[in-house]
């Protein structure tokens, strides 16, 4: 990056598309996103599993078409879709349609089923995953200046800050409706708009079927009084810095991805409404329980029980609460009857 851009005030929703996606940027690096920090695609393939049998449920309702899409939605080096593929039954895997969406480059030995793409294909017959892609979706930050005012926050490529002029147009409408903050000076809040808008483009793509985000998230109730903006550095937290070397990420107002969704999912034909389930309810349903296997089992097949015991405490972690199950899933339903109704 040149020294321009090093002293150069933006905001933050600038400065972090050109940190994460520019030519230098964080998510173009050879390492991807698993070599600084966890998702639950790394954490357990019980993950790719759960989704493969929500792509089954969704094969179903569609009445098990010619061709089924899976869509990996910002799929870091394809670890979802492989595991999706490989964990399908042989009549749906030979039926599917396989694509991962991602800005870098297509990783060497890939499966060649997967189709990799810079953006969502049209016309999706299946189900879209986004699994954390939202929060990675730049936004800017707002602050109440000392007269209760929010002001965009400006940032310099090494991480320094100032307030520049005041919210305005259609993100200060987006603050007022979803992210109205109290006028306390030092209170912030990112403008997810663009988040929105990334959202009811994905759902756009689907012309029958499931579209789902999964990701860090609040709702208008729970806002987090200063915002969450962070980075994260070779599996540890860090200082959110502008200069491609972190990870960039914020929780996402999945309330009001919803309601962008909904718009555009009801302009294509379908159903109002969306649905927000925590990430421990979805996988439950899923059969993603964590329950401990029966002690008996242990005397009568060791082998198998150690095994159970490891996908138990798997299966704990991918649903635990304070960590990962506490993600939010916004299901979105498309043609189709929703086939995590159950909830």
């Amino acid at each position: 990056m040149t020294e321009d851009t090093t002293g150069r005030w933006r905001g933050w929703r600038t400065a972090a598309e050109e940190a994460l996606y520019g030519p230098e940027g964080f998510y173009r690096r050879p390492e991807g996103p698993a070599g600084h920090f966890r998702t639950s695609v790394h954490a357990s393939t019980l993950f790719a599993g759960a989704v493969a049998r929500l792509l089954c449920r969704v094969d179903e309702a569609l009445d098990k078409p010619t061709a089924l899409d899976f869509v990996d939605l910002a799929a870091g080096r394809g670890e979802l879709v492989t595991g999706v593929l490989a964990a399908l039954p042989a009549e749906v895997a030979a039926r599917v349609r396989a694509y991962a969406v991602e800005i870098a480059d297509r990783p060497v030995g890939l499966d060649p089923r997967v189709e990799w793409l810079p953006e969502p294909p049209k016309g999706i017959t299946g189900l879209l995953f986004a699994n954390e892609w939202l929060d990675n979706v730049p936004v800017e930050v707002a602050e109440v200046d000392s007269t209760g005012v929010p002001r965009l926050v400006l940032v310099r490529q090494d991480g320094t800050e100032r307030l520049g002029e005041p919210v305005a147009g259609a993100e200060a409408a987006w603050l007022a409706r979803w992210w109205p903050p109290a006028p306390e000076e030092g209170l912030r809040a990112e403008i997810g708009l663009p988040r929105d808008t990334a959202w009811a483009s994905a759902v756009a793509c689907v012309d029958r079927g499931l579209a789902i985000a999964v990701d860090y998230a609040h709702t208008r109730d729970t806002r987090p009084p200063f915002g969450t903006l962070t980075g994260f550095r070779e599996g540890r937290e860090t200082a959110p810095v502008p200069d491609g070397s972190c990870d960039l990420t914020a929780h996402v107002a999945l309330d009001a991805c919803a309601e962008a969704g909904a718009t555009a999912a009801t302009a294509a034909g379908a159903l109002p409404g969306a649905r927000l389930l925590t990430q421990r309810a979805a996988l439950r349903a899923l059969g993603v329980t964590g329950a401990r296997p029966p002690l008996t089992l242990a005397s009568t097949d060791p082998t198998a029980y150690v095994r159970a015991l490891a996908g138990a405490g798997e299966a704990a972690e991918l649903t635990a609460t304070g960590g990962l199950g506490d993600f939010g899933w916004l299901v979105r339903s498309v043609g189709i009857p929703d086939p995590l109704d159950e909830l």
